[in-house]
């Protein structure tokens, strides 16, 4: 399973071409071969998911019910401007414009890991993201983790 780290601060150059960070790179050994996903995040952010990572994600999204309309307006929203990437030689991608517009990315960005995928963000909007983080972020760990076991493997 794919475990990314790290937050890394990019640059988009004229053409909208995002030079993936060495660091990165090395931990997506499978990109050139498999390729990435682009996707729109949740906020007003894109994702870039590994291929395998996009996969199992569409398997779970091939067992909703589409004759629910919800579950179509869902897959209509979450798959809306998913686009596959691949590094070109330099170990650059190029970013689809629509996607680039929709998370209002200028040419300051920063590429935050997220377990498995990546999250990618203008730089202003990303600093601006931990402007609202909750003042007591203990009470919120306790909040959100506090039932979890703390290790399930026996370990």
């Amino acid at each position: 399973m794919t475990q990314l780290l790290g937050e890394f601060d990019c640059k988009l150059d004229a053409k909208g071409r995002l030079m993936v960070p060495a660091a990165l790179k090395k931990q997506l050994p499978e990109a050139e071969k498999d390729g990435l996903v682009i996707n729109r995040g949740f906020e007003k952010n894109l994702v870039i998911y590994p291929r395998k990572v996009w996969d199992a994600i569409l398997v779970d999204l091939n067992k909703l019910n589409i004759y629910e309309k919800k579950n179509r307006d869902f897959l209509r929203a979450f798959t809306r401007g998913a686009t596959e990437l691949s590094l070109d030689a330099a170990g650059r991608v190029l970013l689809p414009k629509s996607l680039v517009e929709f998370a209002g990315i200028g040419a300051d960005l920063v590429l935050a890991c997220q377990l498995d995928k990546v999250e990618v963000w203008d730089k202003k909007a990303y600093e601006d993201l931990f402007d609202d983080v909750p003042e007591n972020f203990a009470n919120l760990a306790e909040e959100v983790m506090g039932s979890k076991n703390r290790r399930e493997d026996g370990e």
